[in-house]
C-alpha cells in the first residue's frame, strides 16, 4: 500500500442561491448577510438598482467559500498582525522566469 497525498478539502460552492449562501456562512456572518440582502431586495424595487442584488449575491458567495476554507481565520489574523512570513509564496510553473 502506498500513501497518497491528501488534497485540501474544497469549500462547497453555494452558487448564487441566497438560501444556500446563508446556510454556507458561519453563524457569525449570517446576520450581516441577511441585513445586506434585505436592504438590496428593498432597493431592487427600483429596477435601475436591481443589479445590486446580483452583485451582493456574488460577493457573499465568494465570502462563504473563503470562510469555509481550512485555515482562513488564522490567515486573517496573520495578515492583521503583519506576519507576512506565514504566507506561502506560490508561483505557477508557467510563470517561472516571468516575474
Amino acid at each position: 500500500m502506498t500513501a497518497q497525498p491528501l488534497e485540501p478539502e474544497r469549500a462547497r460552492d453555494p452558487g448564487e442561491d441566497p438560501a444556500a449562501i446563508f446556510d454556507a456562512l458561519p453563524l457569525s456572518h449570517r446576520a450581516q448577510f441577511r441585513a445586506e440582502y434585505d436592504q438590496a431586495l428593498e432597493a431592487a424595487h427600483d429596477l435601475a438598482r436591481f443589479k445590486q442584488v446580483q452583485v451582493l449575491l456574488r460577493q457573499w458567495r465568494l465570502r462563504a467559500i473563503a470562510y469555509a476554507r481550512p485555515g482562513y481565520e488564522e490567515a486573517v489574523q496573520d495578515a492583521i498582525q503583519g506576519r507576512a512570513d506565514m504566507f506561502a509564496r506560490y508561483t505557477p510553473q508557467e510563470w517561472e522566469g516571468r516575474m
